[in-house]
């Protein structure tokens, strides 16, 4: 039998669940690698690991034609590769899409080489009027299912950025 996600990992999968999602489309790092894998063994997803961002983004993005809610669970890093993607298929064609990413860069990122993606995350998705909310505290993770409301009612993407101390704690 499969080990049950536990703490913030469980509360993130539970709201998850609460959006009516059924797929999910991840791509590794290394702060999301508990979601990943609770994810992966929960009945109620299809988990899809993909290989690069942009596989993540079209998956989610026809999954929506055929009525099944997606999420895009990602770094930083791979979501900054993938604005083409995100400016030209979601919001030409007005695709709605829930995408949770990384802070990496970030206050408690201990990784020097994450320092860029800090630096221009959010300058980048103001730059592109991309909506985003931020995780910092597990009391905000409710904040998941407004965010995935809120990418159908504007029929375009919505950010999901997580804080370190959120997903991986005094790690």
């Amino acid at each position: 039998m499969a080990k049950a996600a536990t703490g913030i990992t469980a509360q993130i999968v539970e709201e998850v669940a609460k959006c009516g999602i059924q797929l999910v489309a991840s791509l590794p790092d290394t702060w999301i690698s508990d979601l990943i894998e609770a994810f992966d063994k929960d009945e109620r997803f299809l988990h899809v690991p993909v290989n690069r961002e942009e596989s993540a983004i079209g998956l989610c993005s026809g999954a929506f034609f055929s009525g099944t809610g997606s999420l895009a669970l990602m770094g930083a890093s791979g979501f900054m590769t993938c604005i083409y993607a995100l400016t030209k298929i979601n919001y030409t064609y007005q695709i709605p899409l829930l995408l949770f990413v990384t802070l990496r860069g970030g206050m408690g990122d201990h990784a020097k080489y994450h320092v860029s993606n800090g630096l221009y995350l959010k300058p980048l998705m103001d730059s592109i009027s991309m909506p985003y909310t931020i995780v910092d505290s597990p009391e905000k993770v409710s904040v998941i299912s407004q965010a995935y409301t809120h990418s159908r009612v504007m029929s375009r993407p919505v950010v999901v950025g997580f804080a370190r101390s959120v997903l991986r704690g005094g790690q």
